[in-house]
């Protein structure tokens, strides 16, 4: 990871804060990107959703995907993780502090709002940062490719439906022609950009135009996650400086779910006896968030000055400090697993 990828959070929050001051001094110039809409879907902010996941999108390999029989149990704990605890648990904490222990410090529809984009976190497993944790854990790169894979093939089929569930079992009135749209947009439509990219440019004996490319693009995408989030803190001006209390108040079940899944999904690879080259990228893809496509999705939802859009924002902010003490932890843990 280089030093500018280190040091994301700094520039989040560098960039939460120039986007709230500048929403407060020149608020005109948002209001005006906020016009930019078809079919609630804001075009500039479109845009940059884009520059984020298509550079992700082509490092998804499925040529990969014949492996997988090789090694099924660390795929299989990945999966379950991802899809049948990770999205409901998110749920039951977004109910929990916001329905019961928030329950006085917020209102009643801006508790709602709140929940939503801890669920469209909880749906979108990671795709791009997995790449970075698990160098960092000397982790079995290939098996990683396989991983993200098949998540991403899941993700095209199974996150609306759970999307939808789980919204509608919090009250929220789903348009599924907009949660439609937004897979298609932000999902769908970058994966096959990705593939067919992929394929244009790698070959079997040669990788260097696709590493070449995709090295190009790396700072062009974090670029649009910064201004991405200048622009929805510009937007949340107004209602951040009413209430600086709610960045915390999201922030804290964010803390406990990514902490909680991490330490269920390292104990339950203790247990099944993975090797730690494929027992800690397996946790900490299931512990990780595509907050790009849950920020994408709560803009396509409920807008861009909704409680939901901050909230997935707000992930952006905790999930890379916390990732790296987990990546730390993991790394001190070696001795806990075989090695292979």
């Amino acid at each position: 990871m280089g030093a500018f990828e280190r040091f994301l959070s700094l520039w989040v929050g560098l960039c939460i804060l120039a986007g709230g001051v500048s929403g407060y001094l020149v608020p005109e110039v948002f209001q005006w990107f906020a016009k930019l809409e078809v079919a609630h879907v804001n075009i500039p902010v479109a845009i940059l959703i884009w520059v984020m996941i298509y550079p992700m999108m082509i490092q998804v390999d499925f040529s990969s995907i014949k492996d997988i029989g090789k090694k099924p149990k660390g795929l299989l704990l990945t999966l379950i993780i991802n899809w049948l605890i990770k999205p409901f648990s998110m749920a039951f904490l977004g109910w929990l502090f916001f329905r019961v222990l928030f329950a006085d410090l917020v209102d009643p529809q801006t508790a709602t709002e709140y929940i939503a984009g801890m669920i469209l976190l909880g749906v979108a497993p990671c795709t791009a940062m997995v790449f970075v944790w698990s160098n960092l854990v000397k982790g079995d790169a290939n098996y990683t490719l396989v991983q993200v894979s098949i998540n991403d093939i899941i993700k095209i089929f199974a996150f609306a439906p759970i999307t939808a569930f789980l919204l509608g079992v919090s009250d929220v009135v789903v348009p599924w022609d907009t949660l439609m749209l937004s897979v298609v947009l932000y999902v769908l439509m970058p994966l096959i950009a990705g593939v067919l990219t992929r394929k244009a440019l790698d070959s079997k004996q040669d990788h260097s135009k696709l590493n070449y490319f995709i090295q190009t693009f790396k700072p062009i995408s974090i670029a649009g996650l910064l201004a991405t989030v200048v622009l929805l803190f510009g937007f949340q001006a107004e209602t951040i400086l009413a209430n600086p209390l709610a960045i915390v108040l999201i922030a804290i079940p964010l803390l406990l779910q990514t902490y909680g899944i991490f330490a269920i999904a390292y104990g339950s690879a203790k247990i099944m006896k993975l090797p730690h080259n494929i027992a800690a990228p397996a946790c900490l893809i299931g512990t990780s968030n595509f907050f790009e496509l849950a920020v994408a999705v709560a803009i396509s939802l409920f807008g861009l000055q909704s409680g939901a859009a901050l909230a997935t924002v707000v992930g952006v902010l905790v999930e890379v400090p916390v990732m790296l003490t987990l990546v730390a932890f993991a790394n001190r843990t070696r001795h806990w697993f075989k090695q292979v």
